[in-house]
């Protein structure tokens, strides 16, 4: 299972690929809104709980400041991919990249592009495919599939 969360609705757009990739790879999500600035008490039972739910990997993103992906994985024993988001409030987004990206030492997050919610999903598939092989067949099928449509555009292409 995946936990998704983001810290507020106007998040759930670009969150909205990570749901739907996971769902296309039958892989069980668990998704809500934790805000990092305006909910801490949530953010700490989440954190610190989302390991006894079952959850194996925990998606977070944000935008603006972006706390919440690093205060996840400080409280958590999870892998946690972090989704930098664009915000209305963001400086080009290059505040929700650094703020995710630039962790301390011994407190790890994943980061992937700017709103790249679809490519955290994949990467959450993948961190399990490593102790699943029946989500491991799923994302070399999803893989397989990548190739056969620029080989498919490849050949268009050469028409």
């Amino acid at each position: 299972m995946v936990g998704i969360i983001m810290g507020s609705d106007s998040d759930l757009p670009i969150m909205q690929e990570a749901i739907d990739i996971l769902g296309n790879l039958d892989i069980e999500i668990e998704v809500d809104i934790v805000s990092a600035h305006r909910t801490p008490e949530k953010l700490f039972d989440f954190s610190k709980n989302a390991h006894t739910r079952g959850i194996k990997v925990i998606i977070a993103g944000a935008g603006g400041a972006a706390h919440l992906p690093g205060m996840v994985a400080s409280l958590s024993p999870l892998p946690v991919i972090g989704v930098p988001i664009k915000s209305s409030n963001s400086i080009d987004g290059w505040d929700s990249i650094l703020s995710i990206l630039q962790m301390p030492g011994g407190v790890p997050v994943a980061t992937v592009a700017l709103n790249g919610a679809k490519n955290a999903g994949i990467l959450a598939a993948q961190i399990i495919g490593v102790s699943d092989t029946c989500v491991l067949d799923k994302i070399i099928a999803y893989k397989e599939g990548l190739k056969m449509k620029v080989n498919k555009s490849s050949e268009k292409l050469k028409k």
